[in-house]
């Protein structure tokens, strides 16, 4: 159930009345589900709704936000009265606010609705998965995660805007352990899109179940990882996750603004290699973190954040794009739900193509790494300094990628690694992950080809590996 036009603006009236600059309104109606499965068997089956709305007042450099999930009349107006008071106090005559709805082109259209498919037809997609990721004896264990979500938003603001979307999810995760004596490791694969169950034909459940107990099974045969600073060819789709977090985090305008940034007052300057090309793109179509309109009703749009190497832009939301005297923001204006305030964050933020081939980076390097699957790790956002584990890694030795290594680390600086790219193939990739910041998660997808890194720290537990 959607807002009608004559309520909304006599909620913006309302909100503005104690003379605030700008008011908004922001609904949300959302519905996901969540099957969970180990061993086959379903553990854990929901479906949760959320329908509310928030209400945004500005006043100069003060923002005041009240929320409700009950849309009565009466309330929806006490929430813009609370609102409004909070933002300033000082009453004022108001002209009255004419709202015009604009249509917005759906970029992301959904062939098959996930949210309301055959719960049964699900389970059998799990259950597919979890007989491919039991590629041997050694897997232990296989759990699955199958998530989707149909989520309809409306903005309109005093300034006249009205827009309306409908924004649809799923992701599969497929993660295996594998045990041989007292050597346990895991395996993961996962991939999500913003459509609905044609994601199944481009990723059948026995290719990430397969894919999932490989990786488990090959770590059992790997051993300890060198360490040392050494030459790291990072593959394509979650190896974004670096760049993501050690740098993406420092592009988005509330750090520049609050001078947290290391790329703070950098734009036109070279920030990283010549042949390094980044971009924020929600407009790629069904990725992971696409959408038509932004969560402040912006209309989405491709921003190149780097370009040869060269700092061009940040991300910019409503409130830092004003305050910074731009004529507009970036799209990227992002909320968890009705209950939060939109901050700017990243969507579909990648590392573009390069030229080169992927086994081209192989050719020349002696001795160094290959992380073909990341994990989780750590950074500090105001400097740039990360430590991340590879999941799946091996050796490169004369040019050719040899034995499985386990228990790796990659430690260093975002905006110095920026610097040592050498290489970048033509294969770019996405996955998609949770983005967590102020107490809000969203999702965002990260991405990049492969890449060569002509030297970064990596840490280990077989001594030295500098060569």
């Amino acid at each position: 159930m959607m807002l009608n036009k004559e309520l909304m603006e006599k909620i913006l009236k309302q909100a503005l009345q104690y003379g605030a600059d700008f008011a908004e309104i922001f609904f949300e109606d959302k519905k996901a589900n969540n099957l969970t499965a180990e061993g086959g068997v379903i553990e854990k089956a929901s479906t949760g709704f959320d329908l509310g709305v928030g209400i945004r007042v500005i006043y100069k450099d003060k923002v005041s936000y009240a929320y409700t999930d009950d849309l009565s009349p009466e309330v929806l107006l006490e929430a813009a009265r609370s609102a409004g008071i909070a933002a300033n106090s000082s009453a004022r005559d108001l002209n009255v606010i004419n709202l015009t709805r604009k249509p917005i082109s759906q970029m992301h259209p959904v062939k098959i609705d996930a949210v309301n498919y055959d719960k049964e037809a699900k389970v059998k997609l799990i259950k597919r998965a979890d007989r491919a990721a039991r590629v041997s004896d050694e897997i232990k264990q296989v759990k699955i995660v199958f998530l989707d979500h149909s989520r309809k938003i409306m903005i309109a603001n005093s300034d006249g805007l009205w827009v309306e979307d409908e924004q649809s999810a799923i992701r599969f995760v497929v993660q295996t352990v594998a045990q041989r004596g007292d050597l346990i490791q895991t395996g993961m694969a996962s991939r999500g899109h913003s459509m609905g169950m044609e994601y199944f034909d481009l990723y059948s459940p026995e290719m990430l179940g397969e894919i999932s107990g490989k990786q488990a099974v090959t770590m059992l045969s790997a051993r300890p990882a060198p360490s040392g600073k050494m030459t790291v060819i990072m593959h394509n789709g979650f190896g974004g996750v670096l760049f993501h977090e050690a740098c993406g985090h420092g592009l988005e305008s509330d750090a520049i603004i609050k001078g947290s940034s290391v790329f703070a007052g950098k734009v036109g300057q070279q920030v990283a290699s010549s042949i390094v090309t980044a971009i924020d793109d929600p407009t790629i179509q069904n990725q992971w973190g696409s959408f038509s309109i932004d969560d402040e009703g912006t209309p989405a749009q491709k921003t190149v954040l780097i370009e040869k190497g060269i700092l061009k832009e940040y991300m910019w939301d409503r409130i830092t794009a004003e305050r910074d005297g731009r004529p507009k923001p970036t799209s990227n204006g992002r909320r968890m739900t009705y209950r939060h305030l939109p901050l700017p964050r990243m969507t579909n933020t990648f590392i573009d193509n390069g030229k080169s081939k992927f086994a081209e980076l192989f050719t020349n390097v002696q001795y160094g790494l290959f992380a073909k699957s990341m994990g989780g790790g750590q950074v500090n956002p105001a400097t740039g300094d990360f430590v991340f584990a590879v999941r799946e890694g091996y050796l490169i030795e004369n040019g050719q990628i040899t034995e499985p290594i386990r228990n790796a680390t990659l430690i260093g600086n975002g905006p110095e690694i920026l610097h040592r790219i050498e290489m970048i193939a033509d294969n770019l990739d996405f996955e998609p992950g949770m983005c967590g910041k102020g107490g809000q998660s969203i999702h965002a997808a990260v991405g990049q080809p492969s890449l060569l890194i002509s030297q970064i720290t990596v840490g280990g537990t077989e001594g030295k590996g500098d060569k």
